[in-house]
Order: structure tokens, then sequence, then C-alpha cells
């Protein structure tokens, strides 16, 4: 690539040459004008350069899969939040719900209708309608254990996280009052049901398309979204291109998306400064002041609200065992991490969700980085010695935007926990295999994950990742507590916002007596971008569209 470049540079430079000696012939009739040289008659004027119409993103990982029904990660996620649109949508950069598919919504007094009405004319990538039977036909698929359109292998836990387990459905039925009016009927109220039906997960998705591509359709997605899909290259990239026919006037503004996978956060920035992609998500914070300091390049900073932390498996002895999960959590230095890893680009986490969000609890106090109580509470668990076998600790193998880099903070834990008698084995397969192991919970002691927010309430921090029905692929502590349940659950019910808040101040105090985690810290994500993009909102949700980026 190089070679061709520079011959190409050489052959610009004869050209260069050749046309100032010919202009130097016949400059001075010019001279002083301010004018170009007239073309000459019958030829064409230059034409203007064409702005660049392809995005090129840098990313750590790649999806699971892209029918975003089946899967909980954020990878895949992002890719279906440009293939696919939801029947609202949050405001751009923010967590306000906005109109999407449904352009209007009436709620009844009770609280247990919905009506919305939808968009009309709008299609499918396809070519087939959207319409009130394909909003059925897609919740009606999530929520029937039995339907023929769950195929081998596939679950719909975010639906189950968000609206219930099958013997507790939130929503009790969906119907179709004509072609762009849908009524939904709730079993009781629940108080971020708009925010829920606003998630990726929930993009609806062609009916037609499901039954005809079946297993498929999870490598072969088709929406209503502003880039249709065009090809996928396992753990290289992704194709995306302009939905010709989209439903938004004007938008998406690329011709092209191509989403690249780049697990090592270091050759992803160098292929920026190279331009071998033009925007990349999750830099080292370390390389924040060559970015800063680089006029060709922008940094995008992602508002925070997000959570890493270290879990703690209750299926393996002695993690049920509060005492040992307390006193790990007195092993960690949080500081020395952020210092060592975040270059001043996080805080220490106390909580499960960020303070940015309405009802987190600044009353609670951390755990103190203290080796001394670490060691007095394993004794008084039975351990005075330390733990007397290795513990295995799952440590991520990609970048993600609240860990920039696992395996080297997993290192840093490691050495923390040595020092309280407390061997650790160190294992990062790959992610697919990461993410399916943690949910099973047989391989691994102890893991690290963390969470970006859905939709911009509580509930999606507290209830998904820690009550004893959310699904295990969000709950993979397996920490069950029913006074907690008790709370969360009926804060779901509640309407009044500052009695929720309080509702989930109470679940944190008991979160952190009973230390399912080890809360590491909430970070502000930072993207890196060539300087003449223009108009990439970054969301907090980590779902951002790409409809409205072009390059200047």
């Amino acid at each position: 690539m190089r070679m061709r470049k520079k011959w190409l540079s050489g052959v610009m430079a004869m050209a260069m040459s050749t046309v100032l000696i010919l202009s130097g012939c016949s400059s001075a009739s010019n001279e002083g004008t301010g004018n170009s040289p007239a073309p000459a008659e019958g030829s064409e004027p230059p034409a203007e350069v064409a702005a660049q119409d392809t995005m090129i993103m840098g990313r750590g990982g790649d999806s699971v899969a892209l029918d975003p029904a089946i899967v909980t990660d954020g990878e895949s996620l992002k890719i279906g939040h440009q293939v696919f649109d939801s029947l609202l949508d949050y405001k751009e950069g923010g967590t306000e719900v906005v109109p999407g598919l449904a352009e209007s919504w009436e709620i009844s007094a009770d609280g247990l209708k919905y009506d919305f009405k939808l968009k009309s004319g709008v299609k499918f990538h396809d070519g087939t309608d959207f319409n009130a039977d394909a909003v059925v036909f897609n919740f009606n698929r999530w929520s029937d254990p039995a339907s023929e359109y769950k195929f081998e292998g596939d679950s719909f836990d975010y639906y189950d996280s968000m609206f219930g387990p099958e013997d507790g459905r939130v929503i009790k039925e969906v119907k179709a009052i004509d072609e762009t009016t849908v009524e939904f009927t709730l079993n009781q109220p629940q108080a971020p049901f708009l925010q829920n039906i606003a998630m990726t997960p929930f993009g609806i998705a062609s009916p037609t398309a499901i039954q005809e591509k079946k297993q498929n359709f999870k490598s072969e997605p088709v929406g209503t979204g502003p880039f249709v899909f065009k090809e996928w290259k396992r753990n290289d990239s992704i194709t995306l291109e302009k939905n010709p026919n989209y439903w938004k006037d004007g938008l998406p503004k690329l011709n092209k998306v191509i989403v690249r996978s780049i697990p090592d956060n270091t050759a992803r920035f160098n292929a920026l400064q190279n331009g071998e992609i033009d925007i990349m998500e999750d830099l080292n914070p370390d390389d924040l002041s060559i970015l800063e300091g680089n006029s060709e390049l922008q940094k995008i900073e992602r508002p925070p609200f997000n959570v890493s932390y270290i879990g703690f498996n209750f299926k393996k002895k002695p993690f049920d065992n509060v005492k040992v999960r307390q006193a790990l959590n007195h092993a960690v230095n949080k500081q020395g991490i952020i210092d060592a890893f975040f270059a001043g680009q996080a805080q220490p986490a106390v909580n499960p969700m960020p303070p940015t969000l309405w009802g987190y609890n600044d009353s609670i106090e951390d755990y103190a980085y203290d080796l001394e109580k670490a060691k007095a509470l394993l004794a008084e668990a039975g351990y005075p010695d330390g733990l007397p076998d290795p513990v295995t600790f799952y440590a991520m193998p990609v970048s993600r935007p609240y860990m920039p880099d696992g395996k080297k903070v997993a290192e840093a834990i490691q050495a923390d926990f040595e020092k309280v008698g407390v061997t650790v084995n160190i294992e990062s397969p790959e992610w697919a295999t990461y993410l399916d192991d943690a949910k099973a919970g047989e391989k691994d002691d102890i893991y690290m994950l963390g969470w970006t927010g859905d939709n911009g309430d509580p509930d999606n921090f507290l209830y998904t990742l820690l009550d004893k029905d959310a699904i295990p692929g969000n709950n993979r502590s397996f920490y069950v507590n029913e006074e907690l349940h008790t709370l969360l659950t009926s804060a779901q019910k509640e309407t009044d916002q500052d009695k929720r808040a309080e509702l989930y101040k109470q679940a944190q105090v008991i979160i952190k007596e009973d230390a399912p985690w080890i809360p590491l810290v909430h970070t502000t994500p930072i993207l890196a971008g060539k300087a003449n993009l223009k108009d990439f909102v970054p969301s907090p949700l980590g779902t951002e569209s790409y409809a409205n980026a072009y390059f200047e």
C-alpha cells in the first residue's frame, strides 16, 4: 500500500510540474486581475471535489448476532441501532423519549393501556410494509416461549428482563386496531414502559424476512432503519449501506458505513492516525494527549452513564459467603487502578449505577482500600490464611467504554488479592465464549463486566443486573435477595418519581451490604475521529445513530 502511494505521489508531482510550466507561458495576461483563465470554448469547468461518503468505524470487538432481540452485548446492539427502528427513540445525545416509528401515543388513566399511532408509508428494507400487524408479530415473537420464530439457541433475554418472566409478564396483549394503530394492554402499570420500548432490542423487524430467513435472520437482519445490512465478515467487518427509502427526510447523509473490529486499542488508534479508519471507540487514556495534539483529529466525549465491576459467582464457594465478598471489596485499590489505566477519565464506583442518574444514593460510603480489614473479614469467614484454592478470574478480552484494557486491570486486582492470601488465575476467552461462560456460571469464580445504561432509568441498572428475576445473561452473579426484589418491583409499579427514587436509594443500601459486586469505576468514554467528521453525536446509552453524520 505504501509503495502504491509513493508511485501515485510521483505521478502527481510530474503532472503538477507540467501544469505549472504550461500556466507559466500565459500567466502574464491574467496577472493582478484576481480571475482564473476562462475555460476554452467547448470545455467543461473543473468539477468540485466530492465529499467523503463512507465512514469506517473502528471498535474493539465483533458482534455476537445481528438480531437485536436475541443479544445483550453492546457490540451487537450498535449495529442493530443502525438497521432497526423502535416504536420510540431517545433524543439525540440524551435519554428523553421521543417519537420513532410511533409518531404519538395515549395512555389510559390507570396506566394499563397504551395506544400508539404509527407512521404510515414506512417500508422494511425488503420492500414489505411496516404496520400495526408487524408490531404485533414482533412482540408476540418475543413474548411467546413456544413461538415458531424463536429458533434454536435463541433467547429473548432483554424482553424477559424488561417485561418480566413468562409467569409474570408486564404486557398482557398487543393488538392491531387498524393499519396504523396498535394497542398495548398491561397486566400492571410499569413506570419505565415508554423508556423500555424505545430500546434497540425492541427494534421492529420484517415479519416476512424472519419467516423466510429463519435461523439466518440473526446474521441477515432486515429492519426499517437508516442503513441496510450488506455484509458480515466475522471478526473483521460489517458493511451497511444507505437506506434510500428511509422515512426521515434527508437521512442518512452517508452512503456507506463499515464497522471494523480491531481488538487492540493502540492498533485501532494507529489505524485512525494512518487514515485507515475515520472514527474509533475506546481510546487508550494514555493516547489522549497525542489525540489532543493532532489538529487533523478530534476528541469526542460520550456522556458518562456506565459502571464497570467485578462480579462474584454465587454458585461457587466461598463466594456465597458475604464476608468473603466484603473482604475482597476492601482489597481493591480503585484509585490506584484509575491512576494507572484511566488517565483521569474515570471516578471510583460506589454503587451499581452512575451518580448522574436520578435515584442515586450519595450517602453510601465505599468499602475503603484496607488490606488489614480484608484479612480480618476473611478470618471471620473461616479463612485466616486466605483462600485455600486459586480463584478463576474472567477478564474481558476486548476493550469496552467502561474498561479500556480488562487484562491489565485484572492483573492489578490479581496483585491486590495476592496481598490478602487470594491466588488468582486470569482467563480471557474469545468474547462470545466469555459471555456464554459468564452467563452459565460454571467456569468462572469471579468475572469482569460492565454496563452502559439502556434507557435513562435506574430500573435498567438495579433490576436488570441484580434482581432475582433478571435474566441470567445480566445477573451473572446469580444473586438473590427477596427484600431487594420487593423494592425493585414496587419501584417499577410506582408512577411518582420521587417515591421511586426513595425505593432505589433503599435498594442500593441492601446491595452495598450484600456486596454481590466490586463496583470499580464510572468512565467518560473517549472516541476519536477525523476533524472533518460532523454531526456524530455520541449517546450516553452507547448506541448512537450514524444517520446524521457526514464529512465536511
